[in-house]
């Protein structure tokens, strides 16, 4: 076994022969992404950033593993958009507590919500479901791991720069010619208190963009892909190391937990 942290390449065998103490769970979406990029761009870069940091982890020690990825999210602002998947916010509870369920008696003392998509937000469904488990549970939207503003001009929101890049680092084969996708122009909300993002309120997806994506990709490259997603798996490596080194009897507040 070369991949002990990546449940769906393991064996029983694999699996009896080793201890787990983190379990991650990459959560994407299928939603169109410009004209671009695939309908499973978020689940890939979850998935993929998901195995890539536990990699890291493993080697430092840290004793994580990588569930299958859940491939759908919450999409209710673009179900004009053909074939946006949708699953309402209490469906993820549902399906994370069954998560939950399986895997706690397990060993599994952590649990991480790899997060890849805007429109997810497992805040509240953790603090619903953190009173009813001994594992602790914790969400990382992976794409705000890392200041995507020392690599991208422009990171974009949607199918952008960043987006574009990290694709084009990890699956260069689904990512269209650059010419095929549009600008990705955003139309701002008219009232100052959502632009300035102290009210807010979803948005409707097909009044906002002409093409599906916010933020121009133009200038994403595989180098700036590369750069971003290593930094983001650094220190993800390091939040899981630190994790399994968090014992059960251990509080979480106080001093840190020793390297």
């Amino acid at each position: 076994m070369t991949e002990p942290w990546n449940l769906a390449a393991s064996t029983w065998d694999d699996v009896r022969s080793n201890r787990y103490e983190v379990a991650v769970l990459p959560w994407g979406a299928t939603e169109a992404h410009n004209h671009h990029l695939p309908y499973a761009t978020d689940t890939i870069q979850s998935d993929a950033v998901a195995l890539e940091a536990a990699r890291k982890a493993w080697d430092k020690g840290g004793r994580a593993i990588v569930l299958p990825a859940i491939p759908f999210g919450v999409q209710t602002g673009q179900l004009d958009i053909p074939f946006c998947i949708n699953l309402n916010p209490s469906t993820q509870a549902i399906i994370l507590a069954d998560i939950i369920r399986s895997v706690e008696p397990h060993g599994i003392r952590k649990l991480v919500i790899l997060n890849g998509h805007g429109g997810n937000d497992f805040k509240q469904i953790i603090r619903e479901l953190q009173a009813e488990t001994e594992i602790l549970l914790s969400q990382v939207n992976w794409y705000l791991v890392a200041d995507g503003r020392h690599v991208f001009d422009e990171p974009g929101d949607h199918a952008g720069e960043l987006e574009t890049s990290v694709m084009l680092s990890i699956a260069p084969a689904l990512v269209r010619p650059l010419d095929t996708a549009g600008p990705g122009a955003a139309r701002p909300f008219r009232i100052q208190a959502y632009q300035e993002k102290w009210a807010w309120t979803p948005r409707e997806w097909t009044k906002v963009t002409d093409d599906t994506g916010v933020g121009d990709p133009k200038a994403a490259t595989a180098e700036k892909g590369r750069r971003f997603a290593e930094a983001v798996t650094d220190r993800l490596a390091d939040f899981l190391v630190d994790l399994t080194r968090l014992s059960s009897s251990d509080h979480l507040y106080g001093p840190s937990v020793p390297a």
